[in-house]
């Protein structure tokens, strides 16, 4: 299965999708500050699954429907930061569907997340990505989880590593820096997390018009169940 993760940067890397899908023969894609209103139905034969609506710049994943049918969808909102109480930016910041797999009839849960700015603690987005984990996990229990989006966890990130362990995941960082706009926050922001899933490779491709690279997660499913590890 391929999955690209991608903030759009307030959606003005949206022009880039049909490309990307087609470029890449991807399964899922799943989008982060993206204009929902201005969103297509399709991106070069994947189908929207469905997008945020408590705000403009939200979440969306598209999927193949000749690969997957579409078993439940499901937003949540996390613990927020005090940027987002000034703000108000994003109520929802989690985006899961639960697919089945035609051929073979395994079912597993994909997610877009997008963590609190770099504004607020990284205690507060382990809480976020421990959150919503645990909510993923209430969509199908035992299904395999994979969660990729932006995490705005540049550094530090072995006590990030240390509390996706805790609760039974992997982290997975890809090959090269995904934000590189600033010279001071250059790093790793966009990477995943998952559970019953074998992750083969995450290639971070070339920058665009976005502020962050896509993320390319190459990854197969592990005999459609998660690790004993995982709760």
């Amino acid at each position: 299965m391929k999955v690209i993760s991608y903030n759009l940067r307030k959606h003005r890397a949206a022009t880039e999708l049909e490309e990307l899908v087609a470029e890449h023969e991807l399964d899922v894609l799943c989008l982060q500050e993206c204009d929902v209103s201005h969103l297509p139905d399709e991106i070069a034969g994947l189908t929207l699954a469905d997008a945020t609506q408590g705000n403009r710049l939200g979440l969306a994943v598209y999927y193949r429907t000749n690969t997957f049918q579409l078993q439940d969808i499901q937003t949540f909102g996390l613990k927020k930061s005090l940027h987002d109480r000034v703000l108000k930016p994003a109520n929802e910041r989690v985006l899961g569907v639960r697919l089945r797999d035609i051929d073979n009839g395994a079912e597993l849960i994909v997610a877009s997340f997008h963590a609190a700015p770099l504004t607020a603690l990284n205690s507060l987005r382990r809480n976020q990505i421990r959150t919503a984990l645990s909510e993923l996990e209430n969509m199908g229990r035992g299904l395999p989880v994979l969660m990729v989006g932006d995490y705005n966890y540049p550094v530090f990130k072995e006590n990030l590593g240390q509390t996706i362990r805790d609760h039974g995941y992997t982290l997975t960082l890809s090959d090269d820096r995904t934000y590189t706009r600033y010279r001071v926050f250059k790093g790793h922001y966009d990477f995943a997390t998952s559970n019953g899933y074998t992750i083969d490779s995450i290639q971070t491709l070339p920058q665009r018009s976005s502020d962050h690279r896509p993320i390319l997660v190459t990854a197969a499913v592990v005999n459609g169940k998660r690790s004993s590890g995982a709760r």
